[in-house]
């Protein structure tokens, strides 16, 4: 075995006859290189994107959401409640109620969802770490109600955390009658704005966060919620407070986690992520044929030393595993090279962040990168595999000439 892989170093060291061999051997081992960097960099940047974008979602979606399988509201049972609250790994929870609603605010006007929330819901989400302005604060001391509108709706309808100009919400009521007098089939109501909230623009043009009681009332939907959010401990198995919470709601209600609440999202970054994996494989297989190329001209260019080596001994195994060696070398050398170059860059741009993001709807000014110990076990694993099949291929068939024996 030391035999094989001294002489196969001498050999892919040595200086050729043919310098297109030397040239070959190079472009190989970039080409290898290059596609190493690439999957790192690829899958890294990937990693990131999921990260921030689990860091954006965390901040509305609960750890566990409850629905009605069907219909849009329910009426949060008491004596289901009282048992959700003593499940085990479970901290707190939160009612919630959703509505659209037309919005106006001096003279200009939006449509908005308003998300009707209990006292509890700055413990179930992160929400009250991403105000731009002013304070999460939906009821005050004196029992006053307040308004927090995400930042696309205050920049659209201009705004401001003054506690002067009142932001007018309007919904059609379900009692209303269709008479000739309008106004009577909406419910209008007036909240003032305590804060703006700000952490992804499809959000922050979407919510308004009212209290629980006011939103009822405006829709007259008196004990009706649309969901309810639960917050985990830290020490809790998600799986099992899952399925216990499951138990307790039974069929007539949806009980997702975060991945299942985004899970669309999810799976198509998972299939994206998958599709630039096969995507960059594919680019390094076609790059071994340099390998291959590589090893039959020095197969040929040897065969005076493979006689050579055949009359002091050698053995056909002893010979094929030279060029083996030869092949696994290339490999070795370009991941090696390919691994440092990505880990580098990666550095970089968690470092410095060369390379910018071109949106202004994104919390973060440059690509985020995230390296994972996984990455660098199968990039190298995939690499050096597909470096195996490109020396073993040629040297299976080509040597069958020299050797005059069938593998």
């Amino acid at each position: 075995m030391k035999l094989s892989f001294y002489i196969a170093k001498r050999y892919l060291f040595a200086k050729k006859s043919r310098n297109a061999i030397n040239i070959i051997s190079g472009v190989s081992i970039a080409g290898v290189a290059v596609g190493t960097m690439a999957l790192i960099i690829i899958l890294s940047v990937f990693n990131g994107l999921e990260t921030m974008v689990r860091a954006i979602f965390n901040t509305f979606d609960p750890d566990i959401k409850i629905t009605a399988a069907e219909g849009k509201t329910f009426v949060a049972d008491t004596s289901r409640l009282k048992l959700l609250a003593t499940v085990e790994g479970v901290s707190c929870y939160s009612l919630a109620l959703e509505e659209n609603a037309l919005l106006k605010y001096g003279d200009r006007q939006t449509i908005a969802t308003i998300k009707g929330v209990d006292e509890n819901y700055a413990m179930v989400s992160n929400i009250d770490s991403s105000m731009f302005e002013g304070n999460f604060t939906l009821t005050d001391n004196k029992g006053r109600s307040y308004a927090i509108p995400g930042m696309g709706v205050a920049q659209y309808l201009g705004i401001r955390v003054n506690f002067i100009e009142s932001l007018n919400i309007i919904v059609p009521r379900k009692t209303g009658s269709t008479n000739i007098n309008a106004e009577s089939s909406l419910s209008r109501k007036y909240l003032l704005p305590s804060g703006i909230f700000e952490v992804e623009k499809e959000y922050d043009s979407k919510y308004v966060y009212v209290p629980l009681e006011f939103a009822r009332e405006l829709t007259e939907n008196e004990n009706g919620v649309s969901s309810i959010e639960v917050r985990f401990t830290e020490k809790s198995d998600p799986s099992a407070v899952q399925k216990n919470i499951t138990k307790i709601y039974g069929t007539g209600f949806i009980v997702q986690n975060r991945d299942e609440q985004q899970e669309i999202f999810y799976k198509v970054m998972k299939s994206e992520r998958l599709a630039i994996f096969f995507i960059l494989t594919l680019i390094l297989i076609i790059a071994s044929f340099n390998i291959i190329g590589s090893l039959t001209m020095l197969i040929i260019e040897k065969e005076r030393d493979i006689e050579i080596l055949k009359s002091l001994g050698a053995d056909n195994n002893l010979i094929r595993t030279i060029f083996i060696f030869e092949g696994w070398l290339i490999s070795i050398i370009g991941t090696i090279a390919g691994i440092i170059l990505g880990f580098a860059i990666c550095w970089l741009q968690q470092t410095y962040g060369l390379v910018k993001l071109q949106s202004e709807s994104l919390i973060m000014d440059s690509y985020p990168v995230v390296m994972k110990l996984k990455d660098f076990i199968i990039v190298p694993g995939t690499v050096l595999l597909i470096g195996y099949w490109a020396a073993w291929y040629p040297v299976r068939f080509l040597t069958k000439k020299f050797l005059n024996k069938d593998v």
